[in-house]
């Protein structure tokens, strides 16, 4: 089944709204990560999406859907998903999560995602290595811009998701590289006082 999804992302520089067809998917009242790569078949973005595709039980550990987005077909996507499902060693079926196709480049435009240093064999920007969390409420918490060339560190997103939704339930900061055992255990403490 297909249908059309309307996310409203806020930040404190922009309120946009977009328009995403998606296929099966939906974020509803999930946290949410948006990332971008920059081009299908390249060895880098095998090795990211292959690598949020085994994170998937701690994405769903902390209630947060995760979609892809690159400048490619859909066609092109079915073809790398294979690649990646390879690389990965994933024997599921099913890819475990959507790639949004923007040819057009609108979203990428849009949202700031293009890294005008890296270009495409046509001459056109390619997207760079854009990092979006959204929270529950739509509200965008965090972006991170990667350039294209520069593969993302998933072990940091989630540690930030993590500090993001131990922030909204306690009046409490993480710092410099936290964990969230160490937050736990100091939660714990206090409590028991």
């Amino acid at each position: 089944m297909c249908f059309k999804a309307f996310f409203f992302l806020t930040s404190r520089f922009s309120k946009k709204i977009f328009e995403i067809n998606l296929f099966c998917f939906s974020f509803g009242n999930h946290w949410a990560i948006l990332f971008s790569h920059p081009n299908d078949f390249t060895p880098v973005c095998t090795t990211e999406l292959a690598r949020v595709a085994k994170l998937i039980p701690e994405f769903e550990k902390r209630s947060v859907k995760v979609i892809a987005l690159s400048c490619n077909s859909v066609k092109s996507h079915i073809q790398w998903i294979k690649d990646i499902k390879a690389y990965g060693e994933i024997t599921e079926a099913n890819f475990p999560y959507p790639i949004i196709e923007d040819e057009s480049r609108t979203i990428v435009t849009a949202l700031g995602m293009l890294d005008p240093d890296e270009v495409d064999s046509t001459g056109l920007p390619v997207s760079a290595r854009s990092v979006f969390i959204i929270d529950p409420k739509k509200k965008m918490r965090l972006s991170i811009l990667y350039p294209a060339t520069t593969g993302r560190n998933f072990d940091e997103i989630l540690r930030v998701i993590d500090s993001l939704q131990l922030t909204d339930k306690h009046k409490v900061a993480t710092p410099v590289d936290w964990k969230v055992i160490e937050m736990k255990s100091r939660l714990c403490i206090e409590e028991a006082k």
